[in-house]
């Protein structure tokens, strides 16, 4: 993995900084984490059990997101909520009104009629339990990423589905989280630095409720004022959008592109990147990247170098998505996403 050349105002310090980074980014980040390494390429070609499941997967995404180019951002949103909670085992799909699904912190997730319409489809071309939920959620994501802009990955597989979702699982952090506790929390699950700042380049596509910002339009830290790294333009703007003074009826309903200039095309760009140097970056945790050590290099680097944050999407992408995986006699294979196959009110 090549790192880019956009470090010529940083001190020779820095520079081997990022290079002691990225030796053991190659080191250690190369593989998948431990619980991913299981998983097999072409996992169901080998087994002779459905020789195009990826195509199948690729086509679908491909009609859904012709129609809907935020289908990008949804899906990986949707996989980010499933792996970085339980793991990556679908848990997020299940209906019930305690599982992950209806938890507060995945209020307005998106998605799931693909996903149903991509099962639907395997079940009838591939047989019926032969390809997972949770399989068909890392492909979906890889396949719209894709069309957005990103590098098309080789995704992993043999995942199995889990047998259980509850809401007191769901400990996803909110979009007003600190940038220590940020990567606390990706650290706890097994990933690092580079992935944090990576998979927050994702911002390049997507909304934000006003409520996670609010603080930061109006009283920053308690103080009755802005945030002060706020560009004043983008500050002018957001208050447009997001009102002192709202309706509670209306809260709902507020929101505002994390990327405002390139939101509404859901293109993946690094985007984010140069909002962040610019100051223009919506969420907090997003600005303060620029303003630690860890990351700032990482900032710099993908804002000068569309094609390695390209690479490295890819890379962080992938370890999410083996994270705490269910293989081999774990979980299950779900006959219905929606429902683990003990509880399917359509299997007699």
């Amino acid at each position: 993995m090549e790192r880019g050349g956009y470090l010529n105002i940083f001190s020779l310090v820095v520079i081997v900084g990022v290079v002691s980074l990225h030796m053991s980014r190659t080191e250690a980040a190369i593989g998948l984490p431990l619980d991913g390494k299981s998983l097999r390429r072409q996992y169901y070609k080998k087994l002779n059990i459905c020789l195009n499941v990826e195509a199948y997967v690729k086509h679908q995404v491909k009609v859904y997101w012709s129609k809907d180019h935020s289908l990008t951002a949804k899906l990986v949103k949707l996989l980010y909520a499933d792996c970085m909670v339980n793991g990556c085992d679908a848990s997020i799909l299940l209906d019930g009104p305690q599982t992950e699904k209806n938890a507060p912190q995945n209020a307005g997730l998106g998605a799931f009629i693909i996903i149903d319409k991509i099962k639907t489809v395997l079940e009838d071309r591939c047989g019926p339990g032969f390809v997972s939920c949770a399989d068909i959620l890392n492909l979906a994501a890889r396949d719209a990423l894709h069309l957005a802009g990103a590098p098309s990955y080789p995704v992993l597989l043999g995942r199995k589905d889990g047998l259980e979702s509850k809401a007191a699982w769901v400990d996803l952090p909110s979009p007003s989280i600190s940038w220590e506790a940020g990567l606390a929390y990706f650290q706890s699950k097994g990933l690092d630095v580079q992935d944090f700042a990576t998979l927050l380049g994702a911002h390049t596509m997507g909304r934000t409720h006003c409520n996670y910002i609010w603080d930061r339009l109006y009283n920053f830290n308690n103080t009755g004022k802005p945030d002060p790294t706020m560009d004043k333009s983008l500050l002018d703007k957001l208050r447009q959008q997001c009102p002192k003074t709202v309706k509670k009826s209306q809260e709902q309903n507020q929101t505002v592109f994390l990327t405002p200039k390139y939101g509404p095309s859901y293109k993946f760009t690094n985007a984010y990147y140069t909002n962040v140097i610019s100051h223009q970056a919506v969420l907090g945790v997003d600005q303060q990247i620029l303003f630690n050590y860890d990351t700032n290099q990482l900032v710099l680097e993908y804002a000068g170098s569309f094609e390695q944050f390209r690479k490295e999407i890819s890379l962080s992408m992938s370890r999410m998505g083996a994270l705490k995986v269910l293989t081999g006699n774990k979980g299950e294979i779900r006959r219905n996403c929606h429902f683990t196959n003990k509880n399917n009110p359509y299997i007699k």
